[in-house]
């Protein structure tokens, strides 16, 4: 088991390789596990709103190095579009046919979505996918991000980019876990809430994930 996480952790200059050799070790060691959804509702099944085959996604957990310690990247989408309207969300979306797996697809997306480069990203690996309630199959993918913070949101998909100190979602006493109501029975979920942002669903889930593989 990992050791939990600490300010030393998080203020060592290896910080990153820490990660990278933690990730390395987990898909090593639990190659076929899988998270999502369910874990907190098992009743439910994995893709509890979806009956067709799960479709293919990837998200970036980017990691920006700053004076305070490292930050991860985060947007607000824009609430116009047809899901998850307004939600904090990671860069990300669908693997495309053109794709070459779940890294490039998330670059891709990234760079769509925020303006991010490629070449400014440092990847460390990848998570255990994680299974939406609403039919996706997502592989989180982890990088270092380098050169600021310099982004450009796509205002048909992104209101605004914003970071959280990594320390601040690595930390247990901050997953909330809460619930609601859905087709008569409880569901529940993780929350993160920060400053004035409201990080839930499917976002905090795989925080959580990251959390789980990395620092726990």
């Amino acid at each position: 088991m990992n050791a939990p996480v600490t300010d030393e952790l998080l203020s060592t200059k290896d910080w990153a390789g820490q990660i990278q050799t933690r990730l390395s070790d987990t898909a090593r060691l639990h190659p076929s596990e899988e998270t999502g959804d369910h874990t907190l509702n098992p009743e439910l099944g994995p893709y509890a709103k979806w009956d067709g085959p799960p479709r293919d996604a990837a998200v970036l957990i980017g990691i920006m190095e700053q004076t305070a310690g490292p930050r991860v990247v985060l947007t607000q989408r824009t609430g116009h579009l047809k899901s998850h309207a307004g939600q904090v969300a990671f860069p990300g979306g669908k693997i495309d046919p053109t794709d070459s797996g779940p890294v490039e697809a998330a670059l891709r997306e990234a760079e769509e979505e925020i303006g991010l480069d490629a070449r400014r990203v440092n990847l460390l690996g990848t998570l255990s996918p994680y299974l939406t309630g609403s039919g996706y199959r997502v592989v989180p993918v982890i990088g270092t991000i380098s050169g600021g913070s310099d982004f450009k949101p796509n205002p048909d998909e992104v209101e605004d980019v914003f970071d959280v100190p990594l320390g601040f979602l690595m930390n247990p006493a901050n997953h909330q876990k809460q619930s609601r109501e859905w087709q008569g029975k409880r569901r529940y979920f993780y929350a993160m809430p920060f400053e004035d942002r409201y990080i839930w669903g499917v976002t905090a889930g795989i925080i959580r994930s990251f959390y789980e593989t990395v620092y726990r």
